[in-house]
């Protein structure tokens, strides 16, 4: 049978500073790239950029946090886990670092890169069909077979507290910060900034971003519980990070209590953010890392939801950079 997890609790800011120290191990502390843009009050606008990441995503924080967690005979039985590809990779090489097996459920869909990754850290791939229930059946089944750990992709507190190391060191670097943009999939990375800007940076307003075909946060938080959306819904954004169907029942908790709200992006709006990074900024960021960027420039104009602070610069979380060359360069070239 599977090992069985610990119960879920809120992370306290002690277990994000204990997470930090195991992120450190193996984990790059990324960038705050200055865009040349103006932001609400004419302050500066800086990209954390995750997709300078090792993995090319800030998922290997959680990853790596969530197996030096585990107890040492443990984590020597394996894991497994069930991603789209950025997850699937943070584990992988989580494993890799701390010299275990890993088996990664990756379903039909997932961009080629993210699998190309996944394989090259050593993992073993089994592929499944594209919805949640699929991903969680397959890995499920396989962890209670092997006897091996399942590791959540985003609902778990050793998760939610190695994704807050970004907004601590975005508050470390940018004390003054006035809002953080940081998209929303499951909930793991939003919320672990939430806490982060929570304890360390109280004034600053986080805001959670999601593509209109794929908004089951905002749906839940206006709501007040968690709403589900089908997977034939979901799967239509081009942003495959944040394809989720629900988000986390922990996250939901962290996110109603600290978030500032959603707003929404058209796929039009995520494309251009995508292309403007690689025309403008030069880095080469995934359409679900362009999101943040897709809203920031929404609000600016006037037509967003949710209200940003003049009071100080604003951040923009890029969360990942693996996207597949041809569709990179389709991107960007269209828009020229």
């Amino acid at each position: 049978m599977s090992t069985p997890l610990p119960a879920a609790p809120v992370p306290t800011i002690a277990d994000l500073e204990r997470a930090r120290e195991h992120v450190r191990e193996a984990a790059v502390r990324t960038p705050l790239v200055r865009l040349e843009l103006e932001g609400p009050g004419g302050h500066e606008v800086f990209a954390k950029a995750e997709s300078l990441q090792r993995t090319g995503s800030f998922k290997l924080r959680g990853a790596l946090n969530f197996l030096a967690s585990l107890p040492h005979g443990v984590r020597a039985r394996g894991v497994v886990t069930h991603s789209s590809g950025n997850h699937a990779q943070g584990v992988a090489f989580a494993a890799r670092h701390f010299g275990v097996p890993a088996t990664i459920v990756i379903p039909d869909g997932a961009p080629r890169v993210k699998v190309d990754g996944t394989l090259a850290l050593g993992a073993e791939v089994v592929r499944c069909r594209n919805t949640q229930a699929s991903r969680m059946e397959t890995a499920e089944a396989i962890a209670a077979e092997r006897g091996a750990t399942l590791v959540p992709p985003y609902d778990h507190p050793w998760i939610v507290a190695g994704q807050a190391s970004v907004g601590l060191e975005i508050a470390e670097e940018l004390a003054d910060v006035a809002n953080v943009l940081v998209p929303i999939g499951g909930g793991g990375l939003s919320s672990g900034v939430c806490l982060a800007l929570a304890a360390r940076v109280p004034a600053a307003r986080v805001v959670g971003v999601e593509p209109e075909l794929a908004a089951d946060a905002r749906d839940s938080l206006r709501a007040g519980e968690r709403v589900t959306w089908p997977a034939e819904k979901v799967t239509g954004t081009l942003a495959d990070g944040v394809r989720t169907q629900s988000i986390g029942a922990l996250n939901f908790e962290v996110l109603r209590r600290h978030l500032a709200g959603v707003e929404t992006v058209s796929e039009d709006g995520i494309r251009a953010a995508t292309a403007w990074y690689g025309g403008r900024a030069r880095l080469m960021v995934e359409p679900t890392g362009a999101i943040t960027l897709a809203a920031l420039s929404k609000i600016l104009r006037g037509d967003g939801e949710v209200a940003l602070s003049a009071a100080g610069p604003t951040v923009v979380v890029v969360s990942g950079g693996n996207v597949d060359a041809e569709l990179f360069c389709e991107i960007v070239t269209a828009s020229a």
